[in-house]
C-alpha cells in the first residue's frame, strides 16, 4: 500500500480523497494554486504545498509543477480526482517515468477510450451496440455532409477528443449542417487542441445511463450498477439517480455485462463509466468511457454501501477487487443535485463571491460533498460547483421526499445558487413519474423562467 498520495486536484473532489486516504492510514498531499490557499483541502492534508498563480494552466495543469510537488513531498501515488489531468494520457506517462503511481487506468487505456471515435470503433468491434455514425473522425466538409446525409438528419457533430458538452452541434437538416460543422470543429480546437470530430444519428429523447465499473490488476472487473443522469443542460449533468426510474433488472445486467466486456478487453484497471444512451423503445447505444471517477460516484456508494475511492487507492496499489454485489441488487434508491454557484435564471451566469452564511442539510439518509463554509470565497477561475446533495431512501418516494427536505434546509448566502432551480426540477410532474429523457429542460422553459 502506498505511504503518501498527492492529490492533484482541488474542492470537494480533493477532500473525498483525502477522507479516503485517512481510513486507509494514508498520509495526503494538497496542492493548490494562490486562490485556493484558504481551502479545506489544504487545511485536512498532512502536508500543502502552492502550484502557482490562480489560473488553471498555470497550476493545476502544470504537469511539472505537479511532479515536482509529489517528489519534494515523498508522495509514491497521485490521484487526479475528476476534471483537470485525471484524463490526460500524457500525464499518466509522466507519473510512470517518475516512477509515481497514478491511481486510474494505464496511459493506453485512457488514450484508447478518451478518443471518442477509437472507442466508437472498439465497441462496434466487440458487438456493443453504437449510434449510427461516421468509421471515425471526418475532417473534409464534403465527406462529412456525405456521412450525414446516409445516416439521416438530425444528427449531431462531436468532438473526438472532446467531454463536458463542448465541441457537439446538431445539425436538424443539410442547410444547417456547414455550420454546425464548422462550429463544431472550432470549438474542439479552441477546447482539446484538436479539430477532429465525427457524426452520429441525433436521438430526440433518450435517457442517458452510465455503467460503474472497476477492474483490478489481476483482470477481474465488475459494474456496480447504473446511474441515471439524464437531468441535463447543454449536456452538464445536473441530477443523477440510481437506480434509473428507466430501466429494469434485465436491462440493467444487460448493459452491465456489455460494459464489462468492453473493460475487460482493454485490461481496464480502476474505476470508470461506461455510458450509454437509452431509446423509448428500449433499444440503447453505446456513447463513451470516462476513465476517471465521476462527480455522480457518491450515487452508486449510497446504493451499494461501497467505497470506490478507496476501491481505486487499493486495486492502484496491487490489491484484487474486494467488491462485491450480491445477485445484482441494489439498496434502495439515491439522487444526487449538484449545487452550483450560478445564477440559473440568467443563462447560469457565474456568481463568484464570499459565502457569508452556510447551513448544510442533514437528516437520515442524508449526505453532503463539499468544500465550502461561511467566510469561504469562491473563486472565479474554475467549476463553480460548491456542493453535491445525496439523499438515500428505501424508495424512490422517500428518496425525493428527503431531496425536497434537504434542499428547503440547504442555506447558503453571499453569491447565488442553483439550489431554487433543482428544486423545481424535482417538484416537475414528470421527474417525480420517473418519465423524463436528456431534453427535459428543453421541453419545459419554465423551469428556467424567474419567479414573479
Amino acid at each position: 500500500m502506498f505511504t503518501k498520495i498527492l492529490i492533484a486536484n482541488r474542492g470537494e473532489i480533493a477532500l473525498r480523497v483525502i477522507r479516503a486516504c485517512k481510513e486507509l492510514g494514508i498520509e495526503t498531499v494538497a496542492v493548490f494554486s494562490e486562490a485556493d490557499r484558504e481551502s479545506l483541502h489544504v487545511r485536512f492534508a498532512d502536508d500543502e504545498i502552492c502550484l502557482g498563480p490562480p489560473p488553471s494552466r498555470l497550476s493545476y495543469l502544470r504537469v511539472t509543477n505537479i511532479i515536482a510537488a509529489a517528489e519534494i513531498a515523498g508522495a509514491d501515488a497521485i490521484h487526479p480526482g475528476y476534471g483537470f489531468l485525471a484524463e490526460n494520457a500524457g500525464f499518466a506517462e509522466t507519473c510512470a517515468a517518475s516512477n509515481i503511481t497514478f491511481i486510474g487506468p494505464t496511459p493506453e487505456q485512457i488514450r484508447l477510450m478518451g478518443d471518442k471515435a477509437s472507442a466508437r470503433k472498439l465497441a462496434s468491434e466487440l458487438d456493443v451496440p453504437v449510434i449510427p455514425g461516421s468509421q471515425g473522425a471526418v475532417e473534409d466538409p464534403d465527406e462529412a455532409a456525405s456521412v450525414a446525409a446516409e445516416i439521416g438528419y438530425p444528427v449531431i457533430i462531436k468532438a473526438a477528443a472532446g467531454g463536458g458538452g463542448k465541441g457537439m452541434r446538431v445539425a436538424e437538416d443539410p442547410g444547417s449542417f456547414a455550420q454546425a460543422f464548422q462550429l463544431a470543429r472550432n470549438e474542439a480546437l479552441a477546447g482539446f487542441g484538436d479539430a477532429s470530430v465525427y457524426i452520429e444519428k441525433f436521438l430526440g429523447r433518450p435517457r442517458h445511463v452510465e455503467i460503474q465499473i472497476m477492474g483490478d490488476q489481476a483482470g477481474k472487473v465488475m459494474h456496480i450498477g447504473e446511474r441515471d443522469c439524464s437531468i441535463q443542460r447543454r449536456h452538464q449533468k445536473l441530477i443523477e439517480e440510481s437506480p434509473s426510474p428507466g430501466i429494469d433488472r434485465a436491462m440493467r445486467e444487460e448493459l452491465g455485462n456489455r460494459a464489462v466486456r468492453l473493460a475487460e478487453h482493454i485490461g481496464y484497471v480502476g474505476a470508470g463509466t461506461v455510458e450509454f444512451l437509452v431509446d423509448r423503445d428500449g433499444s440503447y447505444y453505446f456513447m463513451e468511457m470516462n476513465t476517471r471517477i465521476q462527480v455522480e460516484h457518491p450515487v452508486t456508494e449510497m446504493v451499494t454501501n461501497f467505497d470506490l475511492v478507496k476501491e481505486q487507492i487499493r486495486v492502484a496499489a496491487g490489491e484484487p477487487l474486494g467488491l462485491q454485489l450480491r445477485g445484482n441488487q441494489l439498496r434502495g434508491h439515491a439522487i444526487e443535485c449538484r449545487v452550483n454557484a450560478e445564477d440559473p435564471f440568467r443563462n447560469f451566469q457565474p456568481s463568484p463571491g464570499t459565502i457569508t452564511t452556510y447551513h448544510p442539510p442533514g437528516g437520515p439518509g442524508v449526505r453532503v460533498a463539499t468544500h465550502i463554509y461561511a467566510g469561504y470565497t469562491v473563486p472565479p477561475f474554475y467549476d463553480s460547483l460548491l456542493a453535491k446533495v445525496i439523499v438515500h431512501g428505501r424508495t424512490r418516494d422517500e428518496a425525493l421526499s428527503r431531496m425536497n427536505n434537504a434542499l428547503d434546509s440547504f442555506i447558503i448566502e453571499g453569491v447565488t445558487t442553483t439550489i431554487p432551480f433543482l428544486q423545481r426540477v424535482i417538484q416537475h410532474a414528470d421527474f417525480i413519474s420517473g418519465d423524463f429523457d436528456t431534453k427535459l429542460l428543453e421541453r419545459e422553459p419554465d423551469l428556467l423562467t424567474p419567479a414573479t
